[in-house]
This record gives structure tokens, sequence and C-alpha cells, in this order.
């Protein structure tokens, strides 16, 4: 049985086995250090205060996460933010992360976040197919972004409207991460869990 449910700091070592071939042989993410577990505990800890960090679990063992953070620092930014997700080698291909990001992409929206935004390290057919199943659209490519494994990499921005403001000069604050995640817990995960029992992991 699989499981979609917030993450804490005892799902560190689950999620860096997950994130460590990421980091060590390829430029999906541009860290070039496998954080420790410690490292990693500290980092959903501080993500969780104002954005939603999600592990999808099946059969005991964490098979993808996804979480939201800052878009960028300056205050006026506070109403987008910025999607990560990472799927188990294992469990890449069958719809997992699909159903994973849509969840995740309606946390924020319940949360009252106006955009959302992907930066994909290029080339990425896999992430850039899924962005646009969701809704997302090209907002342009940042080139030579950043040097790793001896080569420089573009990144491609995508976004997605998730609410449609009113007033535009006056937009509704998101709401704490606190009071989003008291609201919408097992229940509100049912269904999108119901939707990755129902999936064949590829052979």
């Amino acid at each position: 049985m699989a499981v979609i449910r917030y993450a804490g700091r005892e799902d560190a070592a689950g999620i860096i086995e997950i994130y460590a071939p990421y980091v060590r042989d390829t430029a999906v993410s541009f860290e070039e250090d496998v954080p420790s577990q410690d490292e990693y505990g500290r980092r959903i800890n501080k993500i969780g205060v104002s954005h939603p960090f999600l592990v999808c679990e099946s059969g005991g063992r964490i098979a993808a996460y996804a979480y939201a953070s800052s878009f960028r620092v300056r205050a006026a930014y506070r109403f987008s933010a910025e999607l990560s997700i990472y799927v188990a080698a294992a469990r890449q291909g069958a719809g997992l992360g699909k159903i994973l990001y849509s969840c995740l992409l309606d946390l924020l929206r319940k949360q009252g976040f106006y955009t959302a935004f992907g930066v994909i390290t290029l080339p990425n057919p896999a992430s850039i197919a899924l962005h646009e199943s969701l809704g997302f659209v090209s907002a342009g490519v940042w080139r030579k972004a950043g040097h790793k494994l001896n080569a420089w990499h573009d990144l491609a921005l995508v976004q997605k409207e998730l609410l449609k403001p009113d007033d535009l000069s006056s937009p509704v604050e998101p709401l704490p991460a606190a009071e989003v995640r008291s609201r919408f817990d097992a229940d509100f995960f049912a269904p999108y869990a119901a939707r990755l029992n129902a999936i064949r992991s590829p052979t």
C-alpha cells in the first residue's frame, strides 16, 4: 500500500537514499555534495514552516518526495513557490511522480499561493513532459546557469498559475503552513493514495 503524507525529520535517511544519486551522478540537482542525514533533517523542518514537504511511502519505504519552497527571497515573491520532486529510480515511469506533484500543487493552491515555478536542468525531457502534463508553460531558459560534472548546464524555467486573483492590487496573503497542515491531513491525501495504489510499478 502507498500513502502520501507530510515529511518529518525521521524521513531524512530515506529521502537521501533517493536524492544521493541525483547529486553524485547528474546535474538534475546543482548540489555537489550529498547532505548528511542531520543536515537534511534540518531542511525538512525549515521548509515545513512555510511550505508543504511531502513523501510518498510504499511498502514501508519512501518511493518519492516533493516539496515547495520560496521562489526568491525578496518580500514581493511571497505569493509564488518553487517546486522540487525526486522519484526513486526503480519507481520512475509509472505515473507516481505526477500524482505526488498534483497533490503538492493542490496543497499550495489551498494555502493561497498564486504561481508555482519549476526549474529544470536541460536536457530533461521526462521532467519537461511531467510539467507540461500538469499545465506548466515555459517562462524561458537560463543559459549556462551552472557548472557541474565538467559541463555547463542550461536551466528551463516553467510556471503554472494556481489562483487567479480577484484584485490584482492586493492579493490575499498565503495561509501559514501550520494552518494548512492542520486542515488538510489524511482525508485530503486519501484520493491521491487511491490513485497511487491503482498504478503498477514499471517492470
